[in-house]
């Protein structure tokens, strides 16, 4: 059973009354299973109640808040994992850029664009099984350079698979948080990867507790999973304690085995960040890849039960204009972390502000050569490199791949 089937064949049981369920969780009430399901199941002319009930306790705990990350891509594509979603994975024919590491002083330039958008955590993600030592050194180099110049701000690492002491290395360059998500349920992980355990990613995020880092573990839907396989990942995401919980919308790369796979709608989707949050009520809940295109015009409407989003791009997937989605947190009536004083619109508008003078800086610096950061050298516009893509630098343009317009 797919999720956008599930609201049709399991109508919700009469007696669930999401307003009621609300206030019980926010009295303490711990969500069952069965309660888990029946949010799913909750008709489609029952969920906008719904999301307003799962709202109370997003208010109760992050106020009307949205926390801004942005992504820096620091080496992508050629992975070895087989991870069947994946665009970067081994094998995959997607059209995505392709570069080994950025130098330390381009990733903190990348991080300083989404900053001046407003963002209070910078992810910073690399490609791989996991880091070597060397690895390791190199980014948490980055991690030091990027808090010397941004002290305020938070600093995610997501380098995939952790040695022993790499947590604590990272944790002594500076990092706040390690990201590495689950992703499915564990009964549907061997179909989605063969090449690591579903049991090496919770290990992983333990190492990063006990390292004393913030734990940033979340999902990606649609991937065929069924309502029962949701519920169980949600859980265990739970049981982890992971303190941000980003939820993926798949995007089905051509070229990838996933190509074609479209099982989600608006409605499903608002569901099942409504569950997140019932869930795991006063947890950071994160709208993330895919939003664009598996929301679409609610997706002002899913920050009434998610406080966080991503800024603009993601890994290899270009991602709604930066400025806006400062315009679409202002105008949903949010303001931005961090910047309570300001509304997101003149954030936008400084933005933008910012965006024409880095525009003629970047022109000038490409004159000898590519200066995007995607460390191939290129200076090709349609590569998303050059003088003529600087238009908006606070978004470096990454290839969707998909048959469907990333931002349609």
């Amino acid at each position: 059973m797919t999720l956008n089937t599930a609201a049709a064949e399991n109508p919700a049981p009469a007696t669930l009354d999401a307003d009621q369920l609300a206030t019980r969780i926010a009295a303490g009430h711990r969500l069952t299973e069965a309660e888990a399901l029946a949010v799913l199941a909750t008709p489609d002319f029952a969920t906008l109640p719904l999301v307003g009930a799962a709202g109370t306790l997003r208010r109760k705990h992050f106020g009307n808040t949205v926390k801004v990350n942005y992504l820096v891509n620091l080496k992508s594509g050629l992975c070895p994992e087989d991870c069947t979603y994946c665009s970067q994975r081994l094998g995959s024919k997607a059209e995505i850029l392709k570069y080994t590491w950025l130098k330390p002083d381009e990733a903190v330039a990348q991080a300083g664009y989404g900053i001046a958008g407003g963002a209070s955590r910078v992810c910073m993600v690399a490609s791989g099984k996991g880091p070597t030592d060397r690895d390791v050194d190199r980014v948490a180099t980055m991690v030091e350079q990027l808090k010397d110049e941004h002290p305020q701000v938070e600093v995610c690492a997501c380098l995939g698979i952790l040695k022993d002491g790499q947590a604590a290395r990272l944790k002594d360059a500076g990092a706040d948080a390690y990201n590495h998500n689950l992703n499915t349920s564990e009964s549907l992980y061997p179909e989605i990867c063969t090449s690591h355990s579903y049991q090496d990613r919770v290990d992983t995020v333990q190492q990063a507790q006990s390292a004393g880092l913030s734990s940033c573990s979340g999902l990606i839907v649609g991937l065929g999973e069924t309502p029962e396989q949701l519920v169980e990942a949600v859980f265990a995401l739970r049981e982890l304690g992971s303190d941000s919980i980003p939820v993926n919308f798949l995007m089905p790369f051509d070229g990838t085995p996933m190509e074609g796979t479209w099982l989600l709608t608006p409605l499903a989707c608002l569901r099942i960040l409504a569950l997140v949050r019932l869930a795991c009520p006063d947890k950071e809940l994160r709208i993330a890849g895919g939003r664009e295109m598996h929301l679409r015009s609610l997706q002002s409407t899913a920050l009434e039960v998610a406080n966080s989003i991503f800024l603009g791009d993601y890994l290899t997937s270009e991602g709604q204009g930066a400025a806006k989605d400062l315009d679409m947190i202002a105008d949903a009536g949010f303001v931005v972390l961090g910047q309570e004083a300001s509304s997101p619109a003149e954030v936008a508008r400084r933005l933008r502000e910012a965006a024409h003078a880095a525009s003629a800086h970047e022109a000038q610096a490409t004159a000898g050569g590519c200066a995007s950061g995607c460390g191939t050298g290129c200076g090709s516009a349609a590569s998303g490199c050059g003088p003529s893509a600087a238009r908006e630098p606070v978004l470096r343009r990454r290839g969707a791949g998909t048959q469907q317009g990333p931002n349609a």
